[in-house]
Parts: structure tokens; C-alpha cells; sequence
């Protein structure tokens, strides 16, 4: 090829690349990363936002499930993804406030690698058992507990998990046996088989096999009782505790340096969708509350958080792997 013709052809091939990149955000599918499985509370709030941001911005988003190590494999996966506006995180309390103080060490930097864009919603946990286990109440499963040191077992496959079991193991004086779990709904499989005892988990997981008799909720983790099962008292009823809470939450986040003004119309989508009544009828009966916002009112709910569960982890005196 002569020199002339060589220039030309790299001419075209820059133009072309700036006639692309010059394209208005989005030009293709966006991804939303799901740190945990597919079923669990995570997946299914993220699959429902997704379906109707998709609407507003005009382009497919598409959920990937990376679950493993409580999340932290999925929020590594978005830490280290570019910032070009097409990879965002499905985050929760587990990735964006807890990791840090139950790992030794995470891939990346908690506090710097994500950008906030929207808060989802939040939900209370159900402390559940096994159907076969004789307690009927808290009162009687923390009896039953004392009796048998490290013998009575608790299924966990996120921070809000354990760390709600930990902390109720402690502030009752008993101790428990943690059993990991890769995913919540293989935890939620073995506890109506038997092979584990107790599984505390959110409302979207428990409350399901909870009104379908397959499991026994004997309380909540909020401090109050939740709408969605208002049979069952709070812990703090239960156990007659004053200080008792754990609230699992769910936010939108992006790789740092994520353009500014890809975030506030991805944030504009979140809002527009927590505002829609079909989705917003779909999670009442999980207890799901739906508070969406500003990135910057994410950014200071998940720094108050991220203090709320470090106190919550060392009170409970959980020791980082």
C-alpha cells in the first residue's frame, strides 16, 4: 500500500472511532453485575429495576450473576471493570459497608473503587428453622441453644446473614454453629431439609417458604414488626433486648471515575422505576421499602452504614478471615 493510500486508511479508521465514541451514552446493552445467586433478594429486586430502566434508557440491561465469597467476587469483578458507563454493581450492605471489616484483605479499596448512583430500597431479615427443630419460639430456640453448645447450626451466604446470627449468638450468650454458603437459596434448601438448623435471612428468601409452611419464622430483625409478617414479634420483643436491629439494603454503584453525567441518568432511571406502581406492588409483600434518592444521599446513607456495621461486626466479635 503507498504511503497516500496508508494515511487515508488511518484517517478513516481515527474518524470512524470518533464517530463511535461520539455516539450518545447509551449506544449498547448496560450490565448490571448481581453479587450473589439467582433467586435471592439481590437478583430479584436488581432483575425487577432492571426491566424498567431499560425502558427509560432505551438500551437492554442485562443482570449477571457473579455470586461467591458474600459478594465480594461480583463487586471485584465491577471494581476493576472501565468506567465507560456499560458496568455497574447490584450492591448491598455486604459489598459496599461490611467486606471490609470480615476480610483480612478484599481486591480492591471498599471506600474508593465505587461510585454511588442510587439507592434501591432496604428489607428486614426473618430469623427462621428448620420445622423439625422444637422451639416455637425465639425464648425456646436460644433455650435450646444454651443446652447445646455449638451444636445448634445457622446457614449464612452473605455479611447480613452472619453478621444478624453473630449478633443475636451474642447479645443472648449463646453459641452457634456458621455453616458457609455459596447462595442464599441453596442455605434456604437445606434448611427445610434438615441439614441446618436456623437461617436468617431477608424477607424476600424467607417469606415465601415462611406462608407456605416449608419453615418456622419466629422473629424479625427490624424494630418494629414488618407489614409483610405481622405475626412475628422483633427480636427485641422476643428476647425482651433493647438494641437489636439489622436491616439488609440494596444500592446501585459504578466503577470510580464513571462519567458524572452517565450516573445522574442512570440515577434518573432508578428513580423513575422505584416510582412505578407495578414495581412497587411487586415487593410490598416482602416487606421491600423502596426509597430511592441522589447519588450524593446514597453516598452519605452507605458512609453511615458502613460505620453502623463495623460496630455491629466487632460487637458481635466476628474475627475477619
Amino acid at each position: 500500500m503507498k504511503p497516500t493510500f496508508r494515511w487515508l486508511a488511518a484517517a478513516a479508521l481515527a474518524l470512524a472511532g470518533a464517530t463511535a465514541s461520539a455516539q450518545p451514552w447509551p449506544n449498547k446493552p448496560i450490565r448490571f453485575v448481581v453479587p450473589f445467586a439467582p433467586g435471592s433478594a439481590t437478583d430479584q429486586i436488581g432483575r425487577a429495576f432492571a426491566e424498567k430502566m431499560a425502558a427509560t434508557l432505551g438500551q437492554g440491561v442485562v443482570i449477571e450473576n457473579k455470586p461467591g465469597a458474600s459478594g465480594m467476587l461480583g463487586a471485584a469483578e465491577v471494581a476493576k471493570a472501565a468506567p465507560d458507563g456499560y458496568t455497574f454493581l447490584v450492591g448491598t450492605n455486604s459489598t459496599n459497608a461490611a467486606l471490609k471489616f470480615l476480610m483480612k484483605k478484599l481486591p480492591y479499596d471498599q471506600d474508593t473503587a465505587f461510585a454511588p448512583v442510587g439507592f434501591l430500597g432496604s428489607v428486614p431479615l426473618m430469623v427462621a428453622v428448620n420445622n423439625d427443630v422444637p422451639a416455637k419460639t425465639l425464648k425456646e430456640l436460644v433455650a435450646l441453644a444454651k443446652g447445646k453448645p455449638g451444636q445448634v447450626s445457622f446457614a449464612y451466604a452473605s455479611t447480613s446473614q452472619q453478621v444478624s446470627s453473630e449478633m443475636l449468638a451474642s447479645m443472648a450468650g449463646i453459641r452457634l454453629n456458621a455453616i458457609p454458603y455459596k447462595a442464599g437459596p441453596a442455605a434456604m434448601t437445606d434448611l427445610i431439609g434438615g441439614q441446618v438448623n436456623i437461617f436468617t435471612a431477608d424477607f424476600g428468601v424467607t417469606v415465601p417458604q415462611h406462608k407456605a409452611g416449608k419453615i418456622r419464622g419466629l422473629a424479625v430483625t427490624s424494630t418494629k414488626r414488618a407489614a409483610a409478617v405481622p405475626e412475628l414479634p422483633t427480636v427485641n420483643e422476643a428476647l425482651g433486648l433493647k438494641d437489636y436491629e439489622l436491616i439488609a439494603y440494596f444500592a446501585v454503584f459504578a466503577p470510580a471515575g464513571t462519567p458524572a453525567d452517565v450516573i445522574a441518568k442512570v440515577n434518573q432511571a432508578i428513580n423513575a422505576a422505584a416510582n412505578a406502581k407495578d414495581l412497587q406492588a411487586r415487593f410490598e409483600s416482602i416487606g421491600f421499602d423502596i426509597d430511592p434518592g441522589t447519588p450524593e444521599q446514597l453516598a452519605a446513607r452507605n458512609k453511615a452504614e458502613t460505620v453502623k456495621w463495623e460496630r455491629a461486626i466487632r460487637e458481635a466479635k466476628i474475627e475477619a478471615q
